[in-house]
């Protein structure tokens, strides 16, 4: 069994992973996190399915002993608050928490001198399969095709673009060996001018209850190739995640993401 610590417990994306791990016949909830002051402090985990599994939500990160992974999906604050608590208590990590810095970045790719981590800024499958696509279509549109990623979320979204976005504008710079810090745009208003020839272009939509859609679009001159993915429900990050939790199963150190888990590289 694979012992499993969730954080950001009470949130949405905490109950999904809560349920998925109760469904899942080889994973066990160890331990269940969330912040100081939160009101489903020492509730029962699966309260909010209507019956019991015997693990009360904590806000003590010493809860993190004898897990074997914790997975997280908060804020950069609070995830690199758990990093130092995981790899203290040597428990790997699963990181889809988005937004951080260079300083957090680097801070995650450290420890994964001493723990396992799985950091990726989707879990979703079908989205690391799109990243794969879009390798492809960037190096056979390198020239001759404007790039631009639209992203939409829901209302209460705090980051911008999505990191799903920026590792999609990622994929297609690096195929066409650049770098994305070096030819992204991420605002446009007033009088411009004409597109630069070779930008990517990001626009982000915020609204309603929207999961996560995401476009990749080469535009050229007389054809345009749109590329999607639409997320209609969050189990298929709870998913991607027990996958991610049962590839660390074994490992002490080292930093991956999704394309690992997938063997899709």
């Amino acid at each position: 069994m694979t012992r499993i610590a969730i954080a950001g417990a009470s949130g949405r994306m905490g109950r999904m992973l809560i349920e998925a791990v109760l469904a899942a016949d080889d994973c066990q909830l160890h331990a269940a996190l969330d912040h100081a002051g939160n009101p489903a402090i020492g509730q029962d985990a699966a309260a909010f399915l209507g019956r019991a599994c015997g693990v009360a939500i904590t806000a003590e990160l010493a809860a993190l002993a004898g897990a074997d992974v914790l997975i997280d999906f908060t804020r950069p604050e609070g995830t690199l608050a758990h990093l130092a608590a995981c790899r203290a208590h040597r428990v790997n990590m699963i990181i889809g928490t988005t937004g951080f810095d260079e300083a957090g970045s680097a801070a995650i790719e450290a420890a994964s001198a001493d723990i396992a981590i799985v950091h990726a800024y989707n879990m979703s499958v079908g989205v690391n399969l799109l990243v794969k696509l879009l390798e492809v279509a960037g190096r056979a549109l390198a020239t001759g095709y404007d790039v631009e990623v639209l992203e939409m979320h829901h209302r209460m979204k705090v980051d911008a673009p999505s990191g799903t976005a920026l590792m999609l504008g990622r994929a297609v710079a690096e195929a066409q060996g650049r770098d994305l810090k070096d030819c992204a745009v991420y605002a446009r208003e007033g009088i411009t001018g004409e597109r630069e020839p070779g930008t990517i272009g990001f626009a982000t939509l915020r609204g309603g209850d929207v999961i996560g859609d995401h476009t990749v679009i080469f535009a050229g001159l007389g054809e345009r190739i749109e590329i999607s993915h639409k997320a209609s429900n969050r189990t298929i990050y709870a998913s991607g995640s027990l996958r991610a939790a049962r590839f660390l199963q074994g490992r002490s150190s080292g930093f991956f993401d999704m394309r690992d888990v997938l063997d899709i590289n």
